[in-house]
């Protein structure tokens, strides 16, 4: 198989073949142009295409290389915000209208399992909630009471079956696990043909909004009537739903076990930031696949250390053999509970999903099938509860304010601090780091070889600056969470170009520090944030 251009290889990409898809060549005209080709991206094709719509996917890598292949591949209706809290922010109806949402994503995905024969492993499974704390005890009652308000099936039992010692748990049956990559595979051959396409390796660089639209990339125009950005973070939304998401990275590992501690199960525990635990067999042998260790995206120097945490409570919990795979992925916190998936505000033709919390997977689905049901006008009964333009002051005020700071801070604060380094000299073979060339700051790789790389460290979304990740070998923003590899090219948006490089006399004479603007092009200092606590929200036109 190809690498996957990391440092690190998720295990469903090691276990697991897709076809490869041609980039885009020239202009293409469809009734609907998809961004992303995950779960959400070829659930909502697979959809518009059965019903009639011709499609286009686009993909700047390959099919599954984004958030989908980085999960644990936990589909549930467990929320990872409590049910107690839902109800409260959403009320009783909306909250069961969530529940029931998830259970219908999951019965979507065993429904094409059985319907193209796709081998993913798709298993029906329970999930427990549980706790190793005492203190906690009280709290998983009132979980399972509230679960129950919204008819959401359990159990409240004295202990999880697992190898450790817990003092509560809550079963809640009919969950399911699946691997991912092999299920989006069987998508995959769904969609292309017959006047509809998947072109990987295509970067989106704009989206006008028009009767028809024009998506511009790097390949070409595709023409379409309708556009759904399906990717992680919506790249055309530049500033207002950033205002309700942000950006955290979540650890993984897959080990080998000595024995299999029980039938296939979905575990979550109750700590901060929580555990999530699952069991998987791949010819015929058994692994444990472990989560956890979740930071938000670009705000921590020794990344490495969260895999070493990880393996160090799995080691202590489970005869673990050996480790066979280390991996991170994104997840995008919304403020108020629930993700954002319809109509992107202010568009009437450009779509958006995002803000899946924990449960990507599941989340997913739901997005791909509202906004395939928006798009051909069928009514859908959860449109209002996950509609991309609402506001919830009560719900969301205080993590909006909590998560928001850090644009400003970052924005300003990263400039004013000292670069790590005077010079590239002490940089080694592997290592990235900000440093300061002559009178700039410069994001500066020396790769395996020995080539020193130096790109802008100012993220072209909005002007932050990029942080090293010293685990995945990559550049990280702190704002809102783009991602660039060791030499500055694309990972993750909202940004849709590259760093910017820089040639640097490292011979230059030292300039004392200063403060200094964003680089030409990004946005002026001072204006986002102006923008983001003068005005966040803006209803969309009816």
């Amino acid at each position: 198989m190809e690498s996957v251009p990391s440092n690190t290889r998720p295990f469903w990409m090691d276990t697991a073949v897709i076809a490869k898809q041609p980039p885009q060549t020239g202009q293409v005209s469809v009734d609907v142009c998809v961004i992303g080709a995950g779960i959400t991206g070829l659930t909502a094709a697979e959809l518009l295409k059965r019903a009639g719509k011709t499609v286009a996917v686009i993909d700047l890598a390959r099919i599954g290389w984004g958030e989908t292949g980085h999960t644990t591949a936990h589909l549930t209706e467990v929320f990872d915000l409590d049910y107690s809290d839902l109800i409260s922010r959403f009320g009783r109806e909306g909250a069961q209208l969530a529940a029931l949402s998830m259970r219908r994503a999951i019965e979507r995905i065993e429904e094409n399992v059985a319907r193209y024969n796709i081998d993913c492993n798709f298993k029906r499974v329970s999930g427990y909630r549980y706790t190793e704390n005492k203190k906690d005890v009280d709290q998983l009652e009132d979980e399972a009471e509230a679960a129950s308000r919204v008819g959401v099936p359990n159990e409240l039992i004295f202990e999880a079956p697992l190898p450790f010692k817990t003092h509560r748990a809550i079963r809640f049956d009919h969950q399911a696990q699946f691997h991912p990559t092999r299920y989006l595979a069987g998508l995959a051959q769904q969609v292309a043909g017959n006047g509809s396409y998947i072109f990987e390796e295509t970067r989106m660089l704009d989206v006008e909004e028009g009767e028809p639209c024009r998506v511009i990339t790097d390949r070409g125009t595709i023409i379409a009537d309708d556009v759904f950005v399906a990717a992680n973070v919506p790249s055309t939304n530049r500033f207002f739903l950033h205002t309700k998401i942000a950006a955290y990275r979540t650890y993984a590992i897959a080990a080998r076990v000595k024995d299999n501690f029980g039938r296939d199960q979905l575990y979550w525990d109750t700590e901060d930031p929580y555990h999530y635990i699952r069991t998987h067999e791949e010819n015929g042998v058994s692994y444990v696949i472990i989560g956890g260790e979740d930071h938000k995206t670009g705000q921590d120097d020794h990344t490495g250390l969260h895999f070493q945490k990880l393996e160090d409570w799995a080691h202590e919990r489970f005869g673990i053999e050996s480790v066979t795979h280390r991996w991170s992925g994104q997840i995008i916190e919304p403020v108020d509970g629930l993700p954002f998936i319809g109509r992107n505000p202010l568009s009437n033709h450009v779509f958006v999903s995002t803000g899946y919390s924990g449960t990507g997977l599941t989340f997913g689905t739901v997005g791909g099938m509202l906004v395939s049901d928006l798009i051909i006008g069928n009514h859908n009964p959860w449109a209002d509860l996950y509609d991309a333009a609402r506001v919830k002051p009560l719900a969301s005020i205080r993590s909006f304010l909590a998560e928001n700071i850090d644009f400003p801070s970052h924005l300003i604060g990263d400039r004013l601090s000292p670069a790590q380094a005077s010079g590239t000299e002490r940089l080694r073979e592997n290592e990235g780091a900000i440093v300061r060339v002559g009178g700039k700051k410069i994001a500066a790789y020396r790769d395996p070889q020995g080539e020193l790389h130096m790109m802008s460290p100012v993220c072209p979304h909005l002007g932050c600056y990029v942080h090293w990740n010293e685990a995945e070998k990559s550049w990280d923003c702190p704002c809102h969470g783009s991602r660039f590899d060791a030499v500055g090219k694309l990972m993750n948006g909202p940004a849709v170009s590259d760093l910017a490089s820089e040639e640097v006399d490292e011979n230059a004479p030292m300039i004392p520090e200063r403060y200094e603007q964003p680089s030409p092009g990004a946005e002026p200092l001072g204006s986002p944030v102006l923008s983001v606590f003068s005005c966040p929200f803006k209803p969309r036109p009816s």
